[in-house]
């Protein structure tokens, strides 16, 4: 599933490799939209990546984040079970460099 939508003037991009997301991850992304909008007004586009790696019981998932702002883009990655959590994580790791960019 793949889809694109502009939020507050942010052009957000989602893929997922064979995954449906439901209406919950697609809030928990504007959320995490809105988080990220108060370490940097200049977000110009954002870029998510759902997918999971490997099979059968060896099978994690991983979500990788780009944020487009003027000069280097941000970007993290991060690998484990659920969806939100590793979300949540990835903003995280995204906030702290755009502390480090400001």
């Amino acid at each position: 599933m793949n889809y694109t939508e502009n939020y507050k003037g942010i052009k957000v991009d989602v893929q997922s490799v064979h995954l449906d997301l439901n209406e919950g991850i697609q809030g928990e992304i504007r959320s995490s939209i809105d988080k990220l909008s108060k370490f940097t007004s200049n977000i110009n586009a954002v870029d998510v990546y759902f997918k999971n790696e490997g099979s059968g019981g060896t099978a994690v998932s991983v979500v990788g984040m780009r944020v487009g702002i003027p000069g280097p883009d941000v970007f993290a990655e991060e690998k484990g079970e659920h969806w939100v959590p590793l979300l949540k994580d990835v903003v995280d790791k995204l906030v702290r460099q755009l502390k480090k960019v400001k």
